[in-house]
């Protein structure tokens, strides 16, 4: 099957290691996934439905725009990827007006701008939910027009809606599968981050999508399959799933040639 990438740059995308998760996720009518992030597991599968939903409110804005306005919105977007925008000054300009407008499609246009010319495509914002990555001073940032005409074809069998993860499985109904990709436990207490949106998905939390993944699977029998760190923590979190480690590269430091492999768990509550 060929893979299909996502649009967006993303911590945790999970492009590299679709061929290691794709094997356990079972059949059924629809994909649930409260954390879709760049959406690299719903590009390459193949349900006859899917519910996506990411607590993000500017993520979701720009997919249902892909989705429905797909021509308008690669035409416009284009714009944005010149060799004028993509100078420091230009960015931080666009960056002010992307924190202050409250116009849907403008903040689309701009989310993906953003994405692709701040540092390392990072998506973080403030505690005032201001987005403050800086500019990323990349020779030419890649315009994904190919990819963004993918996701709205596939698209056009998924809902996109804003929403926490407990809500979000509350919905799940018997003959949907459920993928989590939650924001992962730290290997360190230097290298936390989890702060993709003004939330933090705290140790609480986790311990609350573990206990609503089993019941979900024990009491409705409804698969759900949980990905994290391996660590000590999580393997007691998820003690009551079947265990799979999957390895993965991971960036030790700026240089993307400094790349280790690290064990990551897939917990499979059936």
């Amino acid at each position: 099957m060929k893979k299909n990438r996502a649009f967006l740059k993303w911590a945790g995308g999970k492009y590299l290691l679709i061929d290691d998760i794709r094997p356990y996720l079972p059949p059924g009518e629809c994909l649930i996934e409260p954390f879709v992030g760049s959406g690299s597991i719903f590009l390459n599968t193949d349900y006859k439905h899917y519910h996506l939903a990411d607590i993000n409110g500017d993520l979701i804005n720009l997919y249902n725009i892909v989705k429905t306005c797909t021509i308008a919105f690669i035409k416009d977007a284009r714009k944005l990827f010149t060799a004028n925008a993509n100078t420091a000054k230009n960015y931080y300009a666009y960056r002010t007006t992307f924190n202050s407008t409250q116009d849907t499609y403008q903040r689309a246009l701009l989310f993906l701008y953003l994405n692709r010319h701040s540092y390392n495509g990072l998506c973080r914002y403030n505690l005032n939910g201001k987005f403050n990555v800086p500019f990323g001073r990349y020779y030419k940032p890649y315009f994904p027009e190919d990819e963004l005409l993918s996701f709205a074809e596939h698209a056009q069998k998924a809902t996109f809606v804003c929403e926490s993860y407990d809500v979000t499985l509350k919905r799940a109904y018997k003959g949907s599968v459920v993928y989590c990709d939650p924001p992962y436990v730290p290997l360190s207490a230097t290298s936390n981050f989890t702060a993709y949106y003004t939330n933090r998905f705290s140790v609480c939390e986790q311990l609350n999508l573990a206990e609503l993944a089993s019941k979900l699977a024990k009491e409705n029998r409804i698969p759900v399959i949980i990905s994290n760190h391996d660590t000590l923590l999580t393997r007691q979190w998820y003690q009551h799933a079947d265990l799979h480690v999957i390895k993965a590269k991971r960036s030790i430091s700026r240089s993307i040639r400094s790349r280790t492999e690290i064990n990551e768990l897939l917990a499979l509550f059936y």
